[in-house]
């Protein structure tokens, strides 16, 4: 077991997936962890683990400088309101908060959860918001790691609901031939943790993918063997993607930078290679064991 420094890790977005799995990983080496939580409750499991509790408010400088105060390093998220018409400009705001209080606190480093295509300066939609918190950063001239995780496998969770009652998989990426790279969070969470223990200086974007590429057709085929019956894949057409999405509550800012980003990724202009300088990463982590665990949850 590693030995703890006496000053924590921070961590934020513990009631997520990739957060708790970037908590738990550091706990599990022996190291000191504070979660920032908006609400104390949601940091008991972790209290209970040997976890400091920090609450804040993402929005705000005092209770996110305090939060960021006297540690050894952060792993930082800027959740995504997606029903929020100023989604993008909440983020904003999220980002350049997150880089003051940073600055203020004089945190040694941080990781940013942060987007594949997130070097691209247009034509990404939601993957914008991980841009803007890679320039508020950046900015501020805090050392800072860009974790620019793939497409998250749980991502399919709707879908393979979908499948698992209807035998039909919908997606939104097409031609569904076509391989991707997605990576599980548990992994995202894992590689958040690992970045904060190495030395850098400045500011690195690493990319972080899943052991292989994958294609929709390779999800069906899982929920397939996982439930023994054939299921196929319906590729959903672009003139109905706002009603395939009703359910979601997207606002109407939310839903146009949703499509946007969709076309992005099936045009390829979301590239995980695009940013040459980026050091590339991969998961352990197979498709099959998220695809088969979602689907065994859902039959």
């Amino acid at each position: 077991m590693a030995v703890s420094s006496p000053l924590p890790y921070v961590v934020f977005g513990v009631t997520g997936r990739t957060g708790a799995a970037a908590a738990d990983a550091l706990l599990r080496s022996g190291h000191s962890v504070r979660v920032v939580v908006r609400d104390s409750a949601k940091g008991r499991p972790w209290a209970e683990r040997g976890a400091e509790i920090a609450v804040a408010d993402l929005t705000d400088l005092a209770s996110m400088t305090n939060a960021l105060s006297r540690a050894q390093g952060a792993y930082v998220v800027s959740p995504q309101a997606y029903d929020r018409e100023d989604l993008f400009e909440r983020a904003d705001m999220i980002a350049d908060t997150t880089a003051r209080a940073a600055l203020a606190a004089d945190v040694p480093r941080l990781v940013a959860l942060s987007s594949v295509g997130a070097d691209r300066e247009s034509g990404t939609g939601w993957i914008m918001m991980n841009r803007m918190f890679e320039q508020r950063l950046g900015e501020a001239g805090v050392f800072a790691t860009f974790l620019r995780a793939a497409y998250f496998m749980e991502n399919w969770m709707p879908m393979v609901g979908h499948a698992v009652r209807n035998s039909s998989l919908p997606t939104f990426l097409s031609p569904p031939q076509r391989p991707l790279p997605m990576v599980a969070t548990v992994d995202v969470g894992s590689a958040a943790a690992a970045l904060l223990q190495e030395q850098w200086s400045g500011t690195r974007s690493v990319t972080l993918a899943g052991p292989k590429d994958y294609t929709p057709g390779d999800v069906a085929a899982i929920v397939s063997a996982t439930l023994g019956k054939p299921v196929d894949v319906a590729v959903v057409p672009e003139a109905e993607w706002p009603k395939a999405l009703a359910d979601a509550h997207f606002s109407k800012a939310a839903l146009a930078g949703f499509i946007e980003m969709t076309c992005g990724l099936n045009c390829a202009h979301i590239d995980i290679k695009s940013d040459s300088g980026a050091v590339e990463r991969a998961g352990t982590t197979p498709l099959e064991r998220v695809i088969a665990e979602l689907a065994q949850r859902q039959r």
